[in-house]
């Protein structure tokens, strides 16, 4: 059942040795697992990968928060060599707390804070499960489009960023 919460802009906040175990926390239900990691905790994976550089991508894991209380995770990465193209990965929001728009404006949050990245990101993209259509839907409605081009089964979803 989702836990309503009072008017407070989300932010985004790097997961730390003082957060981490929030982030840990969080979960999707199991139908939704499928489409952000293949095991809970999520951010534990994300984490690996940020540790050891996973894909050849600089790794930054990020709480979403609203105040004080982690809603959701998700991880924006960069090709080393490229970090003008960013990628999300391992996207979600907390099963407690989904259903009530924070998905949507964590995306908001998420392109306020490329935007003061140096040098800004010109392109994000993510992969997506053909079945997560929930997702796409969300995806397209900040300007994310699909691109034709699959990666182990998804759809890449991209756009230019201003």
């Amino acid at each position: 059942m989702p836990i309503p919460l009072s008017p407070v802009a989300l932010s985004l906040v790097p997961v730390t040795a003082a957060n981490w175990r929030a982030a840990m926390a969080l979960r999707v239900t199991p139908a939704q697992l499928p489409f952000v990691a293949d095991t809970q905790p999520v951010a534990a994976i994300a984490l690996a990968k940020a540790h050891v550089g996973a894909v050849g991508h600089v790794w930054s894991p990020l709480l979403i928060l609203h105040g004080e209380t982690p809603l959701g995770f998700l991880a924006l990465t960069h090709p080393a060599a490229d970090p003008t193209h960013a990628w999300l990965f391992h996207f979600f929001v907390d099963h407690r707390h989904q259903r009530q728009g924070h998905a949507r404006a964590a995306m908001a949050a998420l392109l306020a804070l490329m935007r003061t990245r140096t040098p800004p990101p010109s392109r994000l993209s993510l992969l997506v499960s053909p079945a997560n259509t929930a997702a796409q839907s969300l995806y397209r409605a900040i300007g994310l489009a699909p691109t034709g081009a699959e990666a182990d089964g998804d759809l890449v979803m991209s756009r230019t960023l201003p």
